[in-house]
């Protein structure tokens, strides 16, 4: 066993995909409880299980095959698919699922196989004398079948396949050839049922059945062209079953009572009591069974050979010694032994009906992702995406749908921890590879999606009504040298706005700037991971710092809204930095926008808890946008805890108290959303500046937030925005109209 890989050179051709799949489809569900479904749902209600048991098996099939023949599927099958589209940690997930499914079915269709053996028991006993234990016999067949595969692999596996199905064959020919029971006089069972509790009850049981149309994925590393038998063998075995099944339940209906078919202790082999040669019943529940058994057996391990083969188990040396093979033919004899040990443990257990309805559960998930990666990959509209068999979207989001409803209308309970476990997988292997794998089809999706919202917000007309919330732009040259610009922004866009930083590099466009673009860039994004921000990052070459703002000011919102505010940054310790941002309001003003330029300090943000607003009896149209800034940072988790704002409102002596009734007004009227206890309104001493109250009432603020009237900055340049050395870093905020507060 030297190789880690399965045999590159496939052996097999379509008919062994539609053989697994028919086999396993027309199985043990069939022989033994379908009779019971026509008993309790009448004909038209068993028909009505099987179409709309295959809403899920016909998509699914359809989206198969149109993954199939859109990529190479190599070993692993539905697990490999399913991992190449959504990538490895979630592929793991659902695939161990899926292995385990598939590993327990061996057992299921191991102990389906020995109620073949009920009148072969029966006959031991009363002629010898003894009982024979049916688990005696699953116990043997699973030894047996755990050293074909152990011994001769896959091969003889599919030479065997061959000849039960055959049997499988000659078991619905001598059936459909038999006539009506013994006392049969006219039929009553041409009816449905629609008791809600009755149909579901029978669908959990018998759909089942429906879902081993993709049992023949699993041979996809064996196969020799897997883009032509995948989508031949599985839709043509999902169909012909179904059409079969349709005639079963006609044939059922037509030669047998209700009350009989629903006996299950005494007729559970009705077919028998029908078929012109009852033995071949038994015989035929025997190859089916041990056909689907044995389609099981050779599945599961090539599944978890492909997992272990990803390096997706979170136990190196386990990797390593379920993805080796036997190097003469390719077999995973490892993933096999642990695949009958699997099963032979649950055939000890003896009844498996509980884990089985868990089963259904996972093939549902299975197959929900199977339609749900062609419906992305339709809507991502990749360009490598090119299968020579297409589907529908519309088609696969039934599929997906119907596998999600009848989850939950089958078992609820078990539905839930279906999912749960399967989170839980994916909880544990994300933390052993911490690496993001995030598929293509994701991030095709996700684009498509952003384009069609942003062309409809687009042409959608701009209703007057709408709530205002900031689009911020903020554009700084120093955003690794100083981080309060981008930390302001990412508060602004945690919930209510939206933020786009913009990195300048003075240059001219270049290979050496283009290299340090991409530099910066990832620097830019990491910074975005770290502080979990939803800010969107970009950089800018240009030689000019006007061209850059000007520039910036034209791009296009994030969220399909028009940005409205541009943030500015500078240290206040460099006062001359400032000049370039002066220089360029203008530019902010021609097009509208609100403008905040935050001036950075030693200090920074501090503990992020207190926020002072400073209002002056010029400043209300500048009042609400302050207010509402504050607030929206205060909804940062950053400042959340314990985060207060107070309000400080400077008038002249002569209008303290006029000014006190309106700001009251204002409170109870819900337009001032600051509690009364933190506002403080202070008359306006002679000889004292703004500049000093501020900075003696605001010294251990964490944030100041002051406005600004931009014909001021005019006259008084930088002048404006020095004088505020005792505090952090102030926000001076300038509003293009006054912002309702509602």
């Amino acid at each position: 066993m030297a190789s880690t890989t399965l045999n590159p050179k496939g052996k097999f051709g379509t008919a062994p995909v539609f053989l697994t799949a028919i086999s396993t489809i027309l199985g043990a569900i069939m022989f033994l409880r379908f009779g019971f479904s026509v008993g309790t749902v009448g004909v038209y209600g068993t028909i009505a299980i099987v179409v709309i048991g295959h809403l899920v098996t016909i998509p699914t099939a359809m989206a198969l095959a149109e993954i199939a023949t859109n990529q190479k599927v190599e070993g692993g099958g539905e697990y490999f698919i399913i991992s190449r589209s959504f990538g490895l940690t979630i592929g793991a997930a659902i695939g161990i699922a899926l292995y385990l499914s598939q590993a327990i079915s061996v057992a299921f269709y191991i102990i389906a196989f020995t109620e073949a053996f009920d009148p072969v028991i029966a006959f031991v006993q009363q002629n010898y004398g003894f009982t024979i234990s049916k688990m005696s016999i699953g116990i043997v067949s699973v030894l047996l079948l755990a050293w074909l595969m152990l011994t001769k692999g896959a091969g003889s596996g599919m030479a065997l396949l061959y000849i039960v199905v055959a049997i499988l064959g000659v078991s619905l020919i001598m059936f459909f050839a038999g006539g009506p029971i013994e006392g049969f006089t006219s039929p009553d069972s041409f009816h449905f049922n629609k008791g809600d509790n009755d149909f579901y009850y029978v669908f959990a049981i018998i759909f089942p059945a429906f879902t081993g149309m993709t049992a023949g994925v699993g041979l996809s590393g064996d196969l020799r062209d897997p883009k032509r038998s995948i989508p031949i063998g599985t839709l043509a075995a999902t169909i012909i079953g179904m059409i079969i099944y349709v005639f079963i339940a006609f044939k059922l209906g037509s030669s047998a009572g209700s009350a009989t078919m629903g006996d299950i202790e005494n007729h559970q082999l009705i077919m028998a009591d029908i078929a012109i040669w009852w033995p071949i019943i038994p015989i035929g529940l025997a190859a089916a069974t041990i056909s689907s058994a044995l389609g099981s057996v050779m599945v599961a391990p090539r599944t978890l050979n492909a997992i272990s083969s990803d390096k997706t188990v979170p136990i190196p040396r386990l990797n390593f010694w379920l993805s080796r093979v036997k190097k003469s033919n390719g077999e995973p004899v490892n993933a096999s032994l642990v695949t009958c040990i699997i099963a032979f443990f649950f055939v000890l257990m003896g009844d498996v009906n509980a884990v089985a309805e868990v089963i259904s559960m996972f093939f549902m998930v299975t197959y929900g992702s199977i339609c749900l990666i062609s419906l992305f990959e339709n809507f991502a509209s990749n360009p490598g995406y090119r299968p020579a068999f297409k589907s529908r979207w519309y088609i696969s989001l039934l599929g997906a749908v119907m596998c999600i409803w009848l989850m939950f209308k089958i078992n609820s309970f078990y539905a839930v921890l279906a999912i749960l476990i399967m989170i839980l997988i994916y909880f544990v292997l994300s933390q052993y590879n911490k690496k993001s794998d995030m598929a293509a089809i994701f991030s095709g999706v996700i684009f498509q999606a952003s384009r069609n919202l942003q062309v409809f917000l687009q042409k959608r007309k701009a209703n007057a009504d709408d709530a205002w919330r900031p689009s911020v732009i903020a554009i700084s040259k120093d955003s690794f040298d100083r981080f309060s610009a981008f930390d302001l922004l990412r508060w602004i866009s945690h919930k209510i706005g939206f933020g786009t930083y913009i990195h300048h590099i003075d240059g001219y466009l270049s290979k050496e700037t283009i290299q340090k673009t991409n530099e910066d860039y990832e620097r830019l994004v990491k910074m975005t991971q770290i502080s979990d921000s939803s800010v969107f990052v970009d950089t800018m070459v240009n030689p000019s710092y006007t061209n850059s703002i000007s520039q910036v000011l034209q791009l296009p919102g994030i969220s399909g809204q028009e940005n409205n505010m541009i943030l500015f940054e500078f240290n206040k310790h460099h006062p001359e930095a400032s000049d370039e941002i002066i220089e360029n309001l203008s530019l902010a003003k021609a097009v509208n926008y609100d403008i905040c330029i935050l001036s950075s300090s030693d200090k920074d943000f501090g503990f992020n808890s207190e926020i002072h607003l400073w209002i002056t009896s010029n400043d209300y149209q500048n009042a609400s946008l302050m207010i509402y800034m504050a607030y929206i940072i205060l909804g940062h988790p950053d400042w959340s805890k314990g985060g207060q704002i107070k309000l400080f409102a400077v008038y002249p002596e002569e209008e303290v108290i006029e000014q006190r009734d309106k700001i009251q007004e204002l409170i109870k009227s819900g337009r001032l959303p600051i509690s009364a206890n933190n506002i403080e309104i202070i008359p306006k001493s002679e000889g004292v500046t703004n500049k000093e109250v501020i900075n003696d009432k605001s010294r251990d603020a964490d944030l100041t937030i002051v406005g600004f009237r931009y014909e001021l900055v005019k006259h008084e340049k930088s002048e404006i925005f020095m004088g505020y050395d005792k505090v952090g870093n102030v926000l001076f905020v300038n509003a293009q109209n006054e912002k309702e507060i509602i």
